[in-house]
């Protein structure tokens, strides 16, 4: 499986394509902003119609990454749903096919600014998660170390091509958005510059890594 290897205040840590970063050590798979039901919660709130299956494009990817990662534990960074009430709007293939991939595994959901946690589908719900020298939430908050977190839907380009990214510096790393219909903002928007230090990469996701330096 293709990979960028990260060392993070260290541990071994590793970016995949898909957007999702993994912890071998742990075996834990971290994954942010699914969004999950967000053409639902459009057309509920009579925005705009998306064809609906934005949630089974998403599920399929997490699918593949706990199949090729054989991941036990999972933390989703918060936003994990599209609102509040999406949860219980999912159609029942999609909530039987959660709770199949999240059955036997330590399952930890963070708050987001989106949805509070899917409280009706079991796992754990906390505000932050430590875990050794790592500490997983939401939103970044400084100063930091070892923070894991997401929220910013970062994207940077190269060759005129625009892409989700991690963004990784020595405190902290912000993991793209791994929904299916997720906009994004742009590594240059002051509101990363001023979270990441002048040594951040960009790991921009898609079929493979492609690392750079982040663009300012």
């Amino acid at each position: 499986m293709n990979w960028h290897d990260v060392t993070f205040t260290g541990q071994r840590l590793r970016a995949f394509p898909s957007g999702a970063l993994f912890w071998p050590e742990e075996n834990l798979l971290c994954v942010s902003d699914l969004h999950l039901g967000k053409s639902e919660r459009l057309a509920r709130r009579g925005g705009a119609l998306l064809p609906p299956y934005e949630t089974r494009e998403t599920l399929a990817r997490l699918d593949a990454d706990l199949a090729a990662t054989g991941a036990v534990r999972v933390v989703c960074l918060g936003d994990s749903f599209d609102d509040s009430g999406v949860a219980e709007a999912l159609a029942e293939e999609e909530t039987l096919w959660l709770l199949r991939m999240m059955a036997g595994r330590d399952w930890t959901w963070i708050a987001g600014n989106h949805d509070p946690a899917p409280l009706t589908l079991g796992g754990e719900h906390r505000a932050e998660l430590r875990l050794g020298p790592l500490t997983f939430r939401h939103i970044a908050e400084p100063p930091a170390t070892g923070e894991v977190s997401g929220h910013y839907h970062p994207k940077a380009s190269l060759a005129g091509q625009s892409r989700p990214c991690f963004l990784i510096d020595t405190t902290r790393i912000i993991l793209p958005a791994y929904g299916a219909y997720t906009g994004g903002l742009r590594s240059h928007d002051p509101a990363l510059t001023a979270l990441m230090d002048r040594t951040a990469l960009a790991i921009l996701t898609g079929t493979r890594c492609l690392v750079r330096p982040m663009p300012r």
